[in-house]
């Protein structure tokens, strides 16, 4: 017979969580155990939390314990998850709880990534965030952190299209093969025929193989006489660069080409401006994410686009979701968020590069940056 009062298991059972993850919340060892929700739900009535508490209630919210959180990366010191980093510290300076753990791997080594996870599970963490480019490794770690009631969300990388592959609470970040298959139906307004290369830095990594399916998917329902080639790369940027380079010099006729990572798209960029491919066919260039050379690539020229997915809201969500949760005991649950797919163009690239904000990672400064004219909409 259920330990979980009426009230509270009644909320609970309504939550958007798969069967298994309720499960385990609803367990005696689960973060929605009777005591512990109990607990968190009367916070806001006690003045006399014994625990080390934050210097005080945040606005509206009641004093808490200051939460530690995990964020388990697969790429730790690449730039595209600057605007992540700080973005999940301005959140933790917001909710008055400890700035979380950035930890995992340099170099997307699987491995790495899960032994980051079990050591954040062992500190007894308070919530963890993950970029799930494995679902298969981090299956039981995932259930390990829900039975030892650490709630965990995962970030910029998730299970395949339709399969979580893990039970975590939800996903934050871009609809990947949505955007793969974006990218592969703008370029189809300017390809009609030939070659079109599409490079991808870790082949099989789950924040990035689902954009190249869907890249690919879009060339093949086009029915249109062009030959679509993956090409891998690599994490190592420079040694990235080097492959398309050699790609590029193999492949004179080469009508489009097309990148799944940030660090591809730059290296495309600067390869098209340095053989000046666009004097020898090439359709269209075009790729993910915003680092400066990709913006500079746009404004030049040797770029036709880029995709933004607001990698900033991607450090700063889960936050507000792990903290949500474990503020009204699981009552409060995550919900799977799509950071977005914004085209950014020669038409609209200059105020990223003009703007410098933390938003966006091209500065550490917190401004207020004004915005004037129309929003633009569909």
């Amino acid at each position: 017979m259920s330990q979980i009062p009426p009230r509270v298991e009644e909320a609970v059972s309504t939550l958007d969580l798969n069967p298994v993850t309720r499960r385990r919340l609803l367990s005696g060892t689960g973060l929605v155990s009777a005591s512990l929700a109990a607990s968190a739900l009367l916070s806001a009535c006690s003045s006399d939390d014994k625990k080390s508490s934050a210097s005080g209630a945040v606005g509206s919210f009641p004093s808490t314990p200051k939460w530690k959180f995990t964020f388990v990366n697969h790429v730790t010191t690449n730039p595209f998850f600057t605007p992540t980093q700080y973005g999940m510290a301005d959140a933790a300076a917001l909710l008055g709880i400890e700035k979380p753990q950035w930890t995992g791997s340099q170099n997307s080594i699987v491995a790495e990534m899960v032994n980051a996870t079990n050591t954040a599970i062992s500190a007894k963490v308070d919530g963890i965030a993950i970029a799930v480019v494995d679902k298969n490794a981090f299956r039981a770690p995932v259930d390990q952190a829900l039975d030892a009631g650490i709630p965990v969300v995962s970030y910029n990388a998730d299970g395949a299209r339709g399969d979580p592959g893990t039970n975590r609470l939800a996903y934050i970040g871009q609809g990947l093969y949505e955007s793969g298959y974006a990218l592969g139906r703008r370029a189809l307004l300017q390809v009609q025929s030939g070659d079109v290369a599409a490079f991808i830095a870790t082949p099989g990594a789950l924040n990035i193989q689902p954009r190249i399916d869907g890249a690919q998917q879009a060339f093949k329902d086009s029915g249109k006489p062009i030959t679509f080639t993956a090409v891998a790369t690599n994490a190592d940027v420079t040694k990235g660069l080097s492959i398309i380079d050699a790609y590029a010099q193999g492949h004179s006729n080469l009508a489009g080409m097309l990148a799944v990572d940030a660090g591809s798209t730059s290296s495309v960029g600067q390869t098209v401006k340095k053989y000046n491919l666009r004097s020898k066919g090439l359709k269209v260039a075009g790729g993910f994410d915003l680092i400066p050379e990709s913006l500079t690539g746009i404004q030049e020229g040797s770029l036709d686009y880029t995709i933004d997915q607001q990698p900033y809201m991607q450090g700063f969500l889960p936050v507000l979701y792990l903290y949500l949760y474990k503020v009204s005991g699981g009552l409060l649950s995550p919900s799977e968020t799509n950071t977005g797919l914004l085209f950014v163009t020669k038409d609209n690239v200059a105020p990223y590069q003009s703007t410098k904000t933390r938003y966006e990672g091209s500065s550490s400064d917190a401004v207020l940056v004004p915005r004037s004219g129309p929003i633009p909409h569909g």
